[in-house]
């Protein structure tokens, strides 16, 4: 039995992993595992993996793809530790990480916990605008980092989170593999009485999408997510969740005003420009860099209405389903 079994999902990312095994050779604190599970990738890491077997103890599995979470699952069932620990991996992390886990989890007696992310210097100015953009408080970003969500306890990302054996036992992983699982997972977890909590100096370096079409792609699933938790947990779509939405639909219909109206469209671009600003000068403090506080301003524009499309898509989903089982039901009593 070892204190800490860290599971790393992969899917065509061996360099990726390198890296993140480089990571974990260097920690300090050193009584833990590491597993990883290849979900039915294409490009393999089995050499990656080997090349680090000297030093780490680690495992490694290979099963047909199934998503993230059911390589989650996969991995806690041959897990050793009395901790898991899940990361991503396109994640980097500090020699004192695990450390820094010990010790939160150890003060605040948690079940489940969760870590925030940064950039890295090494990073491309597209992956630090997009880190900027998913961590500004003027997008939907900053929430992910407060040490409680609106109405709850802190809802562990799986990029960087933590769950004790017992939630294991108890809950049986990720019911649902993709479309929000984490989130899902956290609120189940939290549910039945476990401790969640969050762990500041325990974050990572998250590399996240190379390029603003992978950006687009990934927060637009982000988007449709959020409506797949309020399929299990109605009460959890908060105010907050219809924000990107509702910048899609202003963004949008200001084109269209600036086409039927200009008056009226030279109005509504006044008040896209004054918000557009805000989040160059929030860039500019936060990162110290214009190029990337441009292209944090690109990143915004598109995590917002990737997400705002993504919401709105399957939100009509969500209702035309609803409409159709209703009328089902009303012609089969």
């Amino acid at each position: 039995m070892v204190a800490y079994s860290v599971i790393i999902p992969v899917y065509n990312r061996p360099q990726e992993l390198d890296e993140l095994l480089t990571c974990l050779q260097k920690q300090k604190f050193k009584d833990f595992e590491v597993i990883v599970i290849e979900d039915g990738s294409e490009i393999s890491s089995e050499k990656v993996v080997q090349s680090h077997q000297s030093h780490l103890a680690i495992s490694y599995f290979v099963k047909e793809n199934g998503g993230q979470g059911f390589a989650r699952n996969y991995a806690f069932e041959r897990a050793k530790g009395n901790f898991f620990i899940i990361l991503d991996s396109d994640a980097l992390i500090e020699p004192d990480y695990l450390t820094e886990v010990d010790l939160g989890i150890k003060q605040g007696n948690l079940d489940l916990f969760g870590g925030p992310d940064k950039e890295h210097p090494s990073f491309s100015l597209i992956q630090k605008a997009i880190s900027f953009s998913m961590t500004s408080v003027l997008t939907t970003g900053g929430i992910r980092g407060k040490a409680k969500n609106i109405g709850g306890q802190f809802h562990p990302r799986s990029f960087n989170m933590g769950i004790s054996r017992k939630v294991w036992e108890e809950t049986k992983g990720f019911k649902i593999t993709r479309m929000g699982e984490d989130i899902e997972f956290s609120i189940r977890c939290i549910s039945l009485g476990f401790r969640s909590g969050l762990l500041p100096k325990a974050f990572i370096y998250h590399k996240r999408r190379t390029s603003f079409t992978q950006f687009y792609k990934q927060l637009h699933f982000f988007g449709r997510a959020r409506i797949n938790i309020s399929r299990f947990y109605p009460q959890e779509l908060k105010l907050v969740h219809y924000l990107p939405f509702a910048y899609f639909l202003f963004f949008w219909n200001t084109i269209l005003l600036n086409i039927i109206d200009v008056h009226l469209g030279m109005y509504f671009s006044g008040v896209l420009a004054m918000y557009w600003v805000l989040l160059m000068i929030d860039g500019l403090i936060r990162t110290k860099n214009i190029q990337v506080a441009c292209l944090g301003l690109i990143a915004a524009n598109i995590q917002l209405l990737a997400y705002g499309k993504g919401f709105l898509e399957e939100g009509l989903k969500k209702i035309t389903s609803k409409v159709l089982s209703s009328s089902s039901f009303e012609h089969n009593p």
